[in-house]
């Protein structure tokens, strides 16, 4: 480990556990992800509604909609977290959209769409931040070992 920086590893790569030894990131960072969960919950919304519209393509399109702000804000952010928080943001949304009010109203039905929306979509975010748009060690786009 060199003595210059706490968490560099000897190669100038991150060292294990780098993470934790990082410290906070950036304020815009924070602000991109605080950006991305409000829109994490309008697409939430939005989805909710037309996925029950038309019901094959309406589903098909809230689905993209939502891999789309998933992958775009792993792309945007360069980070796993940048899927994550439009993801926590839709979730927080799409759950508070599904419980039922007292006068019995509740705007997803009981059907295989809305299921269909759920599931999907908590698997898109799941594939988003796993697969999303991250940083090579050390900070070179190329593959290692090249």
């Amino acid at each position: 480990m060199s003595g210059d920086r706490p968490g560099a590893a000897a190669g100038g790569g991150p060292a294990p556990g780098g993470f934790l030894l990082q410290g906070p990131p950036p304020p815009a960072r924070i602000a991109a992800y605080a950006v991305l969960f409000a829109l994490g919950l309008v697409i939430g919304v939005a989805g909710s509604l037309v996925q029950g519209g038309l019901f094959p393509g309406g589903l098909l399109l809230a689905l993209a909609g939502t891999a789309g702000l998933f992958l775009g804000g792993s792309f945007l952010t360069r980070t796993r977290g940048g899927a994550v928080a439009p993801a926590a943001g839709w979730l927080v949304m799409v759950v508070l959209l599904t419980s039922s009010r007292p006068e019995g109203d509740f705007l997803f039905a009981t059907g295989v769409g809305s299921y269909v929306y759920l599931l999907g979509g908590i698997a898109v975010a799941v594939m988003s931040a796993t697969l999303g748009a991250r940083v090579q060690p050390g900070g070179v786009p190329s593959r290692l070992g090249k």
